[in-house]
């Protein structure tokens, strides 16, 4: 009689994992599908606001008048978070202007710490929610593996009481349980894999960006700054003429 050839399948496989192993093998699938599905979402995200930031660092440093573009508009309106920040400084710098603050020296330098301090605010809340869904990955990149490996070791532990309860160790019993066992560590891997590298490369380029928001604001800073000093020299020239 010739020996049943055991149907290795991963179909087969799951079927024949009992319910703990099944569970453990669903939550893996699922987790993977989901660390897919957020770098797709989160390159994407991070692509249109490399964009974005881009076209607004040309049209601020080509001088377009984004002063008058964004002079009725509020932070939240904005749509990337370089123009939240650039509108916050703005309405924050104008205000002062309205109000007459910065006639004052010391005054005028308090206005400038104020404007810094929102802007690092602002730039920090936008940061956060760009930031969105990055400990999930990094929490699937770091317990897939060990998830995977206790369903491997569960199965291990059924596939050595059926090869005991059955007194047979031919591979027609010994290999369904083993390839059971071991379909759980390889979703577990095929889980953390995609977050780990999409972990990686998406803290890679939030690091930049962040770097590229830091800069638009210091320099939008010192511009303010610098206006500032050539209006006062302004003024300075006219009250020496009367």
């Amino acid at each position: 009689m010739e020996a049943t050839t055991p149907n290795l399948s991963i179909f087969a496989l799951f079927g024949e994992a009992d319910l703990f192993v099944k569970a453990i093998m669903l939550l893996l699938f699922g987790l993977s599908i989901m660390s897919w599905a957020l770098w797709f979402s989160k390159s994407r995200q991070m692509a249109a606001l490399r964009r974005k930031g881009h076209n607004f660092e040309e049209a601020f440093l080509s001088g377009e008048d984004l002063e008058s573009l964004y002079a009725n508009t509020r932070p939240e309106d904005a749509d990337h978070p370089m123009a939240k920040v650039f509108v916050v400084g703005l309405q924050e710098w104008q205000e002062s202007q309205q109000k007459g603050e910065a006639e004052d020296n010391a005054l005028r330098v308090g206005i400038l710490n104020r404007i810094r301090r929102r802007m690092d605010a602002t730039l920090t809340r936008e940061l956060e929610q760009c930031e969105s869904w990055m400990p999930f990955l990094a929490t699937v990149g770091s317990t897939a593996p060990f998830i995977g490996l206790l369903g491997t070791v569960w199965g291990i532990m059924n596939a050595f009481t059926s090869i005991s309860a059955a007194k047979n160790t031919s591979l027609a019993i010994v290999a369904p349980g083993i390839a059971e066992a071991l379909l759980a560590t390889a979703l577990g891997l095929f889980a953390a894999i995609p977050a780990v590298v999409a972990y990686n490369r998406i803290a890679t380029q939030l690091s930049r960006y962040t770097g590229r928001l830091e800069a638009f604001a210091t320099e939008f800073l010192a511009l303010l700054e610098k206006r500032e000093e050539d209006r006062q020299q302004s003024v300075k020239k006219i009250k020496a003429v009367k």
